[in-house]
């Protein structure tokens, strides 16, 4: 039940909407078979509502909604789903009322992940509205809160590369984390969706390719990733939450293990290697 279950998220996240739904279906089923009422139930439902709206397929979404218990609307996966469904159904008032009990606060106990995706939505939402101000408002409150531990997975399932890279170009917090989420949507999108070689499962960081000798620890990379920005050393400290010394110890790592002397050379060579998407994208 839960390998059909996480099968369907790395589906989900490489936009395999059919194989996706097909996963959720058989832990649904699966899940059937059991005495006592399971979560993953429930989760794998709203999963299921994703992939149907991600298929076009707003109907039969419209119908597993129809077939739910009241309890099982309420919860956060649920209402992420229909906010999702509402928003393929040019719906954007919808959308917020079903994401308001999780923005508001008043669906306590709530994991942070669904917080995030909620503001995501909301950020969807209210640029569709045409307030922009509100959007970059919810969008930078999805980013500050998928930042601390990189939880990258809603901006891999909700898909909005334009409104990333709008508010990339105004002034935000997470500049390197939006360039991150779209080289990972840019790397996703080749090849029929499927990840790179390079690349983790969801919500994961670009891994280091054959090609180097000594492999980058995960500290290295999450610097790297700051490196293509305009941020000064002591600013990629505040981002990271790290000391100045310690960036300054994982750049010359970083440095090292690419060959390298200079910021740029090093930008340049983990391009070449596959760690950062290529300069054209990121404009």
């Amino acid at each position: 039940m839960s390998l059909h279950y996480a099968r369907g998220l790395l589906e989900l996240a490489r936009g395999r909407y059919e194989q996706a739904l097909n996963a959720f279906e058989a832990s649904e089923r699966l899940a059937g078979t059991l005495v006592t009422p399971n979560a993953l139930t429930t989760r794998a439902r709203a999963r299921i509502v994703q992939a149907l709206t991600g298929l076009g397929e707003t109907g039969r979404a419209e119908a597993v909604l129809a077939g739910l218990e009241t309890r099982e609307r309420q919860g956060a996966e649920m209402r992420t789903a229909l906010a999702s469904l509402r928003l393929a159904q040019h719906d954007p008032k919808g959308a917020r009322t079903a994401l308001a009990p999780i923005l508001d606060g008043s669906l306590t106990e709530t994991h942070p992940m669904w917080v995030a995706t909620a503001q995501l939505l909301e950020a969807v939402a209210q640029d569709a509205l045409g307030d922009a101000d509100a959007a970059w408002r919810a969008l930078e409150r999805a980013l500050d809160l998928a930042g601390p531990g990189h939880e990258l997975y809603p901006f891999l399932i909700h898909r909005v590369p334009e409104l990333l890279e709008s508010h990339a170009r105004r002034r935000t917090a997470h500049a390197a984390l939006i360039n991150e989420i779209r080289g990972l949507l840019q790397d996703g999108n080749e090849g029929g969706g499927q990840p790179s070689p390079e690349q983790g499962g969801p919500g994961g960081v670009a891994l280091p390719g054959a090609t180097l000798l000594d492999p980058l620890s995960q500290a290295e990379i999450r610097v790297l990733h700051y490196l293509p920005t305009s941020l000064s050393v002591s600013e990629i400290a505040g981002q990271l939450h790290l000391s100045v010394n310690t960036v300054r110890t994982h750049m010359r790592h970083l440095y090292e293990k690419l060959e390298v002397h200079q910021r740029h050379d090093a930008i340049e060579r983990a391009r070449a290697l596959g760690l950062l998407a290529p300069a054209a994208r990121r404009q």
